[in-house]
């Protein structure tokens, strides 16, 4: 009697089913993350200039932006060793704990806290840069620039509520004792704290792991086996520059968001040479708009452009729109109009590096090695804005506005060498 002892193999998880569920549930956090971030960024320089002084504004700002950045490297640590789930909760608990810190900084006028609290509460955009990836963990590869770009387009709803429900905090907080513009972050925080548990309870399977377990055991031919590997810096770069279309979805990432950063943060400044006090808000307000706008409201065009023409000449094209915008930012002198539409074209230039760069190089390295990868590109980017953020004001003070967008074109050149070279790289799912 012969009894056959080869158990039958798991079912295979319904791929399409748990995708659609992480789209839905990560386009739901999006928003309401989206909100807290936004909040922060809206009323965080104000609040940093009653708190600490005018001169420490700035820093206080760019302290959020850089915290966004260093929190990349532990968050897609956790990620490569135990998934997306606790890492982006991680990230938002942190991002939670730096609004309260706020707040309570905002209280005692400690200013030194004020700082730790702004550095922590990039914990959220952290997040809220990670879910992008996580969108295309499960995705078909013909429809991963659609599914990353729908998860960035979330961000258009939180980023268009946050100014409402940043004057209803604020107002509502002020009567319960709270200072000024302290109640935003405490709005923030149960946003953060809202969206960690929401993820730690809804996002399962855990969409990487589910991704790992269906490498594991459907291999492509001559696929090398899927292994964890870790998830430092060091490692994710070893990986990146032997694969030279991951390099080009870095450097498109990275180079987009600092010709963005430097020509955008300077903007206002420039706005506010030739408009009072009094008018100049309102046409700040409305230029900005118009640049959210073209950042966020069409990315799922560009998305669908990523699928169907291709990664790279989308890069291209968001390279050619950046060269347009300070182009025409550059040249506008003193006509709003023109610089509105200089400035909404960079937020289109931006979205067409953002998702076209993000698909690429999500889809250019095993599944083993994107968080790390992953984490390096957010890494880079953030360094960059926080960088171009910095120096664009020196810059401006030095050389004015149109030389600040001839620099930023400038930066652009690197970029475009990069994405013209042909190197035949081809989406890496047989390694995945």
């Amino acid at each position: 009697m012969s009894t056959d002892l080869t158990a039958p193999a798991p079912p295979r998880p319904d791929v399409a089913g748990i995708q659609r569920r992480t789209v839905r549930l990560l386009f739901l956090t999006q928003i309401i993350g989206g909100i807290g971030v936004t909040i922060g960024i809206s009323v965080g320089a104000l609040l940093a200039a009653r708190v600490a002084g005018t001169a420490l504004a700035g820093l206080a700002q760019s302290a959020g932006v850089v915290g966004a950045a260093l929190l990349a490297i532990p968050v897609t640590r956790l990620m490569t060793a135990r998934g997306r789930r606790p890492g982006l909760v991680l990230a938002y608990a942190v991002g939670a704990v730096g609004g309260v810190l706020v707040v309570v900084a905002t209280v005692t006028r400690l200013v030194p806290l004020l700082f730790v609290g702004m550095l922590l509460f990039g914990g959220g955009t952290a997040a809220n840069l990670q879910a992008r990836y996580t969108a295309v963990d499960l995705a078909e590869p013909q429809r991963r620039g659609r599914q990353l770009s729908l998860v960035v387009w979330a961000t258009t709803i939180g980023a268009v509520a946050a100014p409402n429900f940043a004057a209803l905090a604020d107002d509502t907080t002020r009567g319960w004792g709270l200072p000024a513009l302290a109640g935003p972050f405490a709005f923030s925080a149960v946003a953060f704290t809202l969206t960690a548990v929401v993820l730690l309870v809804l996002l399962r399977p855990d969409p990487l792991l589910t991704a790992r377990r269906l490498a594991a055991a459907e291999p492509a031919p001559g696929a090398a086996p899927a292994v964890t590997r870790r998830g430092g810096m060091v490692a994710a770069w070893r990986t990146v520059r032997g694969r030279p279309a991951a390099r080009l979805g870095i450097a498109a990432v990275a180079v987009g968001h600092l010709v963005m950063v430097a020509v955008m943060s300077m903007t206002p400044v420039h706005l506010g040479e030739w408009h009072s006090d009094e008018d100049v808000l309102p046409v700040v307000g409305l230029v900005l708009s118009l640049h959210i706008a073209g950042m966020y409201a069409l990315s799922p065009v560009v998305g669908w452009l990523t699928d169907r023409v291709g990664r790279r000449p989308v890069i291209l094209g968001g390279v050619a729109l950046l060269l347009a915008a300070c182009a025409v930012s550059g040249t506008a002198g003193h006509h709003t109009a023109l610089l509105s539409v200089g400035l909404t074209l960079l937020g289109l230039g931006w979205s067409g590096t953002m998702v076209a760069g993000s698909t690429l190089l999500s889809e250019s390295v095993p599944t083993a090695d994107r968080p790390g990868v992953q984490g390096l590109s957010d890494l880079l980017m953030g360094l960059a804005g926080a960088g171009a953020a910095a120096a664009s004001g020196f810059v401006m003070r030095a050389v004015g506005y149109p030389t600040l967008t001839l620099l930023a074109a400038i930066a652009v050149v690197p970029l475009v060498a990069l994405a013209l070279r042909r190197t035949g790289t081809r989406p890496l799912d047989e390694e995945d």
